[in-house]
């Protein structure tokens, strides 16, 4: 017979996850959070993961957010285990992927009089939460009355948190209070329905469900983009979806309309721009103003592109709409007005207003575009054994359907360079773009993927998350691929640090492998340090193999960014 926590409050908040469709958990070892323990385990409508570090449970659980578009759960015990969640945070706030952060806390009457383990938890997030709540205690409630007061409130709270994570997509925060004793259980679950109010077509309903603008406001925007010779419409990250590919494909029969994507747009097509900087960086100030488009139409996460960026923020567009229905951020200086609902909604309505407009705009990027392509194919395949022709090798190697994670720094800004099957769906953490959870975050995501996931890294990227490997969920058809060049090697690439005097304090070199870890944690281990080698060990990397796999591939330190700078000298 199940175990469930006696904890009221602790009943309160699971059975209330549950109602909410929050079917995984992710729990991080600790004694204050026992009772949430005790219940997540216990119920059958609740599978829970078990991961120790907490940098890693988080980033494993937004991986998992990441490809279910559902929340996913994290608890974890009082103190400085709560802050270990905060990377992973801001990435899921800034990337709109919805998780439910729950943190065991002590009482009120418990916090900063010298007890062990315990810190201010409340607010700790404030900056980068969607919606926080510190909930009340129920210990030391002997009136019936009260205690129902207590859990009514606190239901209140716990729906609303749950209700934004679901609706805005982006995680919330609930901090609840437990007091010794921890562990006590009871062999049945608690009925709430006299505390819980909970209305069919309320607040839940009014989040997930879109509203159609008004055909008066669109009509004057359509008057504009009709009257337009020059549009550019810019993706950013974005989830895949066949009817936005369908969308798009569409919008590209339009002469005057140029769509430029990333690989991590997931959407493609031949009249596609889809390598930004290789076709950009060589152009001068006249290139950019022959370029310069009237609208700029965006949508979609964060850009990767820097050039990009600088290019719109200086040779800024009459008109920029931004549509998303969370929310609209001035990336480019110049936004005039937000859509607020999604870009399927929004094309779905905006198609039938709009008409295609005589122009010779797209023309000039697909030129531009094909000319670029063929200095590309040329220097890469003359190019010696480097970063750019490892990654050349690599992506052009994967198999169909794969569910690429790629790594930040030096690996996303090179997999702009080449063309990737456009059956393999991307990803990477572009919300907060950093380095310290990709490994993890990839293991979430093959959790809960159909088909192989491949993560593409680099060195400093996997040893920074190595942890991650302490998991006991990892596929068997599970492959990483690192790109180990003894250090941060974009610093090379970006001005300044190579000038500098300090240059080892940014690239932080190294003679570091992952052939330790792969033996501790049973992975196949695989190396290359040619081409030769390369191709050889590719042939059959991805093959069922009985057991994870990974191929560290060491290529030369110092020459990877004369390599780069000539290439995209070459394009000029």
């Amino acid at each position: 017979m199940p175990k469930y926590p006696k904890k009221k409050l602790a009943q309160l908040l699971m059975q209330a996850c549950i109602d909410h469709g929050i079917e995984q958990v992710v729990i991080s070892p600790g004694s204050r959070n026992a009772p949430l323990t005790l219940g997540f385990v216990n119920h059958p409508g609740i599978k829970a993961y078990s991961i120790v570090d907490e940098r890693c449970a988080a980033f494993f659980a937004l991986g998992m957010a990441q490809q279910s578009r559902k929340p996913v759960a994290l608890l974890c015990t009082s103190g400085s285990a709560l802050l270990n969640y905060y990377p992973a945070i801001a990435e899921a706030y800034y990337s709109k992927i919805p998780l439910v952060v729950i943190s065991a806390d002590r009482p009120r009457h418990l916090i900063d009089i010298g007890d062990g383990q315990t810190i201010r938890q409340a607010g700790a997030f404030s900056n980068h939460i969607s919606y926080e709540t510190n909930l009340e205690s129920e210990d030391g409630i002997n009136d019936e009355v009260h205690m129902t007061q207590i859990l009514s409130n606190n239901a209140i709270e716990i729906d609303k948190a749950l209700q934004i994570a679901t609706g805005s997509m982006g995680p919330v925060h609930i901090n609840i209070p437990f007091d010794e004793p921890l562990y006590e259980t009871v062999d049945h679950l608690y009925d709430f329905d006299s505390i819980r109010v909970r209305e069919e077509s309320g607040p839940v309903d009014s989040l997930l469900k879109e509203m159609p603008l008004p055909l008066s406001e669109l009509e004057k925007f359509a008057a504009i983009w009709n009257g337009s010779e020059r549009k550019m419409v810019l993706i950013g990250s974005n989830f895949p979806d066949e009817l936005l590919q369908t969308q798009m494909e569409h919008l590209s029969k339009d002469p005057s309309v140029i769509i430029l994507t990333e690989t991590t747009s997931n959407v493609t097509h031949k009249n596609f721009i889809h390598k930004i900087d290789q076709l950009i960086f060589p152009l001068d100030n006249e290139g950019f103003e022959e370029l310069k488009p009237e609208i700029l139409l965006t949508f979609g996460g964060m850009i990767v592109s820097k050039k990009i960026k600088q290019f719109l923020r200086k040779f800024r567009p009459k008109e920029h709409w931004h549509v998303d229905s969370h929310g609209a951020m001035d990336t480019y200086l110049s936004l005039t007005h937000h859509f607020g609902i999604s870009a399927q909604l929004f094309f779905s309505q905006f198609f039938f207003l709009t008409e295609n407009r005589k122009s010779s705009y797209q023309k000039q990027w697909l030129l531009l575009k094909e000319d670029r392509h063929i200095k590309h194919e040329k220097f890469v395949e003359n190019a010696v054994y480097s970063d750019l022709k490892v990654l050349d090798k690599v992506l052009s190697s994967l198999p169909q359907n794969t569910r690429l994670q790629l790594s930040n720094s030096s690996i996303i800004r090179y997999a702009q360079l080449f063309n990737i099957d456009p059956s393999i769906k991307v990803f990477c953490n572009r919300g907060a773009s950093g380095i310290d959870g990709s490994t993890s975050t990839a293991l979430g995501a093959a959790l809960l993927q159909k088909g192989q996931t491949v993560l593409i890294t680099g060195d400093i990227s996997f040893l920074y998350d190595s942890n991650a490997l302490w998991n006991s969920y990892i596929p068997d058809d599970f492959r990483i691929i690192i790109i180990n060049n003894s250090g941060g090697g974009i610093f090379r690439f970006i001005p300044g640090p190579k000038s500098s005097d300090a240059l080892d304090f940014f690239e932080t070199p190294h003679n570091l492998d992952a052939s330790a870890l792969c033996t501790m944690y049973d992975f196949e281990y695989h190396t290359a340090e040619n081409e030769k080698e390369l191709e050889f060990q590719l042939k059959d990397f991805y093959a069922a193999s009985g057991k994870p796999a990974l191929l560290e591939i060491f290529t030369p330190r110092e020459s990877n960014d004369q390599i780069l700078g000539a290439y995209f000298k070459g394009l000029k």
